[in-house]
């Protein structure tokens, strides 16, 4: 039978998978699907990667893998890989990101050690065919087993997300060796330190000591020029680099270089501000203090925070800044902060005049770091007790783990509109008492359509870790599949999962059902269990769970055949 358009499986659905049956989902679609990926620039995350690898398990679709993206791979089951197919297998699933699987995780180290045996190697030393073979599987590799290698295995190593510092000492080991395609450090020039890719963030201060100034200048320079046009994850990257090529040059300064009292610079005036070179000319945060005034801070602020400038010279500037506004820095230039603002205290941020919503958006805005959740607490303090209220938008910008910070006063001033309109948020981290409060504003928010248990499910499900038993029975009554996802399920208040009767927990979890098996060691599903009666498990659920109460007289009861978990898109489906 034809499958209706919105149940295709594709990128848009993809977004809202939580929601979709797998029994709706032909193998034709997941197949097309599946290759069409790699035809796309959209990234998937691991629980779709995982969901969609066991679709393909599930409907006997794994076997022409050369077909299907390096990163879906990943998450195939590498045992079924043998024989004459496994070198193609892992020189592919080699190319994929390494970081959708957690370092140390049994998926990971099973791939490396598949990997190693369909090779056979046998010794720490990878000879260059080994190594063309492994890829990044060589990021999870020993010390030891770096150093001894070919040294082609720095290209492998080129893959790696991000190295140990152990593995980052064997690396610069490698290369000051000399042996490598790159050749000794003091003949690098600018080619080299671009060839060397990420690995450049792995230098240190050894290796770059022995790069020329000039060669690293330039390098400097081809930073700065591209940084206004980075991400955030890039431009992190960036002033580490900038850091280090600074660091390297000031273990070379004169003494007096160093010890110098005034600016040995050009002063930095509004045409400098916003040049490429800035930090190359200024390239010690005592040398940028001496040379910006207070004045040429002051009418340049915006454009001078655009500049990748390391923690130290952001210190300068906040420095100056105090120096400038005496009473505290007005509104409009607040808004301008970027990565400045997460230099300032709780306490500081306490005094912020921060009335607009267009102000706590721009410093919230993600681009600019990380807050830490004291900072966070107050600046959401602030803006309430100055009158400001909590849309969707800024929701969606505070996000589900600093939102847990807030206090019950200021979540009950949250609108049940701001809860429709902030999509969803993650709030597995609060504490129980404020999950129940944010349920409560959620079932206000999307009581319209509580008439339609699947439409309002697909709603309210990030909030229901604060539900209370009665209102999950209603969302399990028969008839209508929710197909409760696991991690939903886990994240159940453990208290009011054990009063869900087996019936319940089998009408919540629908086509999910066969992975509540996999949860069985799980603290709350082992409580849940031994309230249950064995019979009842066996009978209703019938996948193999033990530990309920066995009725009096009974001596042993029949398991009944383990049944085959059909794949679903929804069962590892992580809360955003």
């Amino acid at each position: 039978a034809a499958v209706p358009p919105q149940r295709r499986l594709s990128a848009s659905v993809l977004q809202g998978f939580q929601c979709i049956p797998a029994s709706a989902l032909p193998a034709a679609d997941i197949l097309a699907f599946a290759q069409g990926l790699q035809n796309k620039t959209a990234e998937l995350s691991s629980a779709q990667l995982s969901c969609l690898a066991r679709l393909l398990a599930a409907k006997n679709l794994t076997a022409d893998f050369g077909r299907y993206p390096p990163d879906l791979l990943l998450f195939f089951d590498s045992a079924e890989m043998h024989g004459g197919t496994c070198g193609a297998f892992y020189a592919r699933a080699s190319r994929g990101n390494l970081d959708l699987l957690p370092r140390g995780s049994a998926r990971r180290t099973g791939l490396l050690r598949g990997a190693l045996a369909c090779l056979g190697v046998r010794s720490s030393r990878l000879r260059p065919e080994q190594l063309g073979s492994l890829g990044a599987l060589v990021c999870d590799m020993e010390p030891e087993t770096i150093t001894a290698s070919d040294p082609g295995i720095v290209e492998n190593l080129k893959l790696c997300p991000a190295l140990t510092g152990a593995q980052r000492d064997a690396l610069n080991a490698v290369l000051l060796g000399g042996g490598t395609v790159y050749g000794d450090p003091s003949s690098w020039d600018l080619r080299t330190l671009q060839n060397l890719g990420p690995l450049v963030l792995a230098l240190n201060q050894t290796t770059l000591s022995l790069v020329a100034k000039a060669t690293r200048e330039a390098f400097g320079r081809s930073i700065t020029a591209t940084y206004g046009s980075q991400g955030r994850s890039q431009r992190e990257k960036s002033l580490t680099l900038l850091r280090a090529f600074a660091a390297a040059s000031a273990s070379s300064h004169s003494r007096l270089k160093r010890s110098a009292d005034r600016c040995l610079s050009e002063p930095i005036t509004a045409s400098t501000v916003s040049d490429p070179l800035l930090l190359i000319s200024y390239d010690t945060s005592e040398q940028f203090n001496l040379c910006l005034s207070n004045e040429v801070l002051k009418a340049n602020l915006e454009h001078l925070l655009e500049q990748p400038l390391p923690v130290e010279y952001l210190r300068v500037v906040k420095k100056k800044l105090a120096q400038i506004y005496p009473s505290g820095i007005p509104e409009k230039q607040l808004k301008l902060l970027g990565p400045l603002s997460r230099q300032y205290t709780a306490e500081e941020i306490s005094l912020w005049p921060v009335t607009s919503s267009d102000t706590l958006s721009a410093l919230l805005n993600p681009s600019h770091g990380k807050w830490g959740a004291p900072q966070v607490q107050q600046l959401l303090s602030r803006y309430l007790a100055l009158g400001g209220t909590l849309t969707g938008p800024l929701l969606r910008k505070i996000g589900g783990r600093h939102l847990c910070n807030l206090q019950e006063e200021q979540i009950k001033q949250i609108s049940p509109e701001a809860i429709r309109t902030a999509g969803q948020l993650n709030i597995s981290s609060c504490s129980q008492t404020t999950k129940e409060q944010l349920y409560r504003k959620a079932q206000e928010a999307f009581a319209g359509q509580a008439g339609t248990t699947r439409a309002y499910y697909c709603q309210i499900w990030p909030y229901l870790g604060g539900a209370p038993a009665e209102d999950l029975k209603d969302l399990a009554k028969p008839g209508v599949a929710i197909d409760m996802d696991m991690d939903t399920f886990l994240a159940l208040n453990p208290d009011e999962l054990q009063k869900l009767s087996v019936t319940d927990v089998k009408n919540l979890l629908g086509e999910n059902l066969p992975y509540l098996k996999e949860a069985e060691n799980e603290t709350s599903v082992m409580r849940w269990v031994k309230r249950q009666s064995q019979r009842e498990l066996d009978c209703t659920l019938g996948i193999g769970l033990q530990g309920g109460t066995e009725e009096p007289g009974t001596t042993g009861t029949a398991t009944p055949p383990h049944p085959t978990a059909s794949a679903s898109i929804s069962p590892t489906a992580t809360v955003p």
